[in-house]
């Protein structure tokens, strides 16, 4: 029986060729995720990309959804998918650019560009004072998935000395000299010069940044996140960074998303922030990725063999 491919990814001629020959014989629907109509959800038996959760219903046919996105938190809550429709994540395709993205804040952050950005916009020839650098810092990363371990390379490669966190132990990755469970947190937090977290939205993760955590860094500390926005709370990043608990942060991702205009965090001198932009399709390279993923588990379905990054 013919299978129907709803794609609602901004697919090019050579990207659908790429899924084509993957899903010889299926039917490709292309849309995107606002002009995908409910008919053309419920007919699919595969949908390649983020179709908003709240359009989805348990659809009776769906047999597989691959995410265009690493997260997948969304789309595992009740009523969204039914237990047996397969779902799989682009993790793997966004590593280098959220990286290089949280990298490039570090660095602005240590030696306060964003500050003499400021000054130049209100034409004022400032001297901001003492900076720091990445060479001999000591940098947590906490979470060592895709992002987490390109995140450690830029850092060792620049003389960083790495520490990673992560749930269970294994062999020590390229870029981390030394290697941790997250049980071991609260004992690293004050000895590091940088904490750059990346880990997921999950009930152990949530708000795992404690105003008891930030207090215990270094004043001088950087903090950074790039993995999900209820790591931290907003109230107790505000907190930390307006009393002078750590030094500065950079962030790719808040609590709520979009963050309220009226939120107090807009107007900290000492926060860099971006409306998580990071992982989207801006380095050309991160969608080629996720096509590749895409095909080569559709080729994958297709013969009946395991998804790679299948969360369900």
């Amino acid at each position: 029986m013919e299978k129907t491919v709803l794609v609602v990814i901004p697919a090019e001629e050579r990207h659908k060729e790429k899924l084509e020959r993957a899903g010889k014989g299926c039917r490709f629907v292309y849309e995107t995720p606002q002009t995908a109509t409910e008919e053309m959800i419920e007919a699919a038996d595969v949908i390649i990309g983020n179709v908003k959760p709240d359009r989805l219903h348990e659809p009776e046919r769906l047999q597989w959804l691959q995410l265009n996105s690493a997260g997948a938190d969304a789309y595992v809550k009740p009523g969204i998918l039914r237990s047996t429709t397969m779902l799989t994540s682009a993790t793997g395709a966004y590593g280098k650019a959220v990286a290089e993205h949280s990298f490039a804040m570090l660095l602005m952050l240590q030696k306060k560009l964003n500050l003499y950005r400021d000054a130049q916009t209100k034409n004022e020839w400032s001297d901001f004072g003492t900076v720091t650098s990445i060479t001999d810092a000591t940098v947590l990363v906490v979470g060592l998935g895709d992002i987490g371990l390109h995140f450690a390379r830029l850092a060792s490669a620049l003389g960083a000395r790495v520490i990673g966190l992560k749930r269970s132990m294994g062999p020590c990755p390229e870029g981390v000299h030394e290697l941790h469970t997250m049980d071991e947190l609260d004992n690293l937090l004050p000895k590091v010069d940088v904490v750059a977290s990346f880990v997921p939205s999950t009930a152990t993760t949530y708000h795992m940044y404690t105003k008891e955590r930030l207090m215990a860094m270094k004043d001088t500390a950087i903090f950074l996140n790039s993995g999900r926005g209820d790591a931290v709370a907003s109230e107790v990043l505000y907190e930390a960074l307006s009393k002078g608990w750590i030094a500065s942060a950079g962030i790719d991702v808040t609590e709520p998303e979009p963050l309220s205009a009226d939120s107090p965090l807009w107007q900290l001198p000492n926060l860099m922030m971006t409306p998580h932009i990071s992982g989207q399709f801006h380095l050309p390279e991160t969608f080629e990725r996720i096509v590749d993923i895409a095909a080569a588990n559709l080729e994958a379905y297709l013969k009946e063999q395991p998804l790679k990054n299948r969360i369900q």
